[in-house]
């Protein structure tokens, strides 16, 4: 099928407190991540980059022109680290940090190319059939969507449970949280309650049961979140909620996994 040419690629929605919210509108939704800008006194903090489709620095530069920034993935999959190489600091949990230098799995924008069994998951978690490609409208006239690859780069620091990120006037602490993949991390800026949480917890259907993730760490993971005292919720895809919907959230899902909320 033809796809149109989309006016412009990424969409921006200043949050406050110094956060700004980018999306990929033309990315199907089970890839539709969510790029979160923070802005430091001294230096600023990208955390995920989307699918690299588009270059994201010089989509942005009031944003990222004359400003050190750290893009930092909360994992390794695709819609996370696409843009990771545009950045000169590039941090990672050191369990994935030989996943963003090769990046694995799901490479292309060609549905056909996720394993079957893996597309199955997809649906049943709640997520409509996908489509040819993981895009329903092209950056601009002439682009070949097939000649897409998740391009990696080399990490430039490693991560590690307990470490902060110091953007100068800000910190946040890394929360090691595995689950959705080994070294998912989380973000926690106490002085503030905000909590980033990549994609271990979002708003949406989680994806639980690919292979690779176990419930029982994933609980773990759950439960060390809700027992923070956050007041906003920023997560690696849909909207951002509180501290009630954090625990409503979790708790469905330990029930639902057959797990204690202890």
């Amino acid at each position: 099928m033809p796809y149109p040419v989309a006016d412009r690629w990424y969409a921006r929605t200043n949050l406050g407190n110094g956060v700004t919210l980018i999306l990929e509108p033309h990315v199907d939704r089970l890839m539709q991540a969510n790029l979160w800008h923070v802005r430091g006194r001294d230096r600023d903090l990208l955390i995920d980059s989307g699918m690299g489709i588009v270059p994201l620095r010089s989509s942005f530069p009031d944003l990222f022109e004359g400003r050190e920034t750290i893009s930092l993935a909360t994992h390794t999959h695709i819609d996370h680290i696409g843009a990771a190489h545009e950045f000169a600091e590039r941090w990672v949990h050191e369990a994935e940090a030989d996943e963003l230098t090769h990046p694995e799995g799901i490479v292309t924008l060609v549905s056909a190319d996720i394993p079957a069994p893996l597309r199955d998951i997809f649906v049943r978690a709640g997520y409509a059939p996908l489509g040819e490609l993981l895009i329903d409208a092209l950056p601009r006239e002439g682009y070949d969507p097939l000649s897409y690859r998740l391009r990696g780069a080399a990490p430039t620091r490693i991560l590690q449970e307990g470490d902060t990120v110091d953007l100068g006037d800000r910190r946040f602490e890394v929360i090691l949280v595995p689950g959705h993949s080994p070294g998912s991390i989380a973000l926690w800026e106490a002085a503030t309650g905000i909590l980033f949480t990549g994609d271990v917890v979002y708003d949406g259907p989680l994806i639980y049961d690919a292979p690779g993730m176990d419930l029982d760490t994933y609980a773990r993971s759950l439960r060390k979140l809700r027992d923070l005292p956050a007041a906003i919720v920023h997560a690696g895809h849909d909207p951002s909620f509180g501290k009630a919907r954090l625990h409503e959230i979790v708790d469905r899902h330990l029930a639902l996994w057959g797990r204690s909320a202890d």
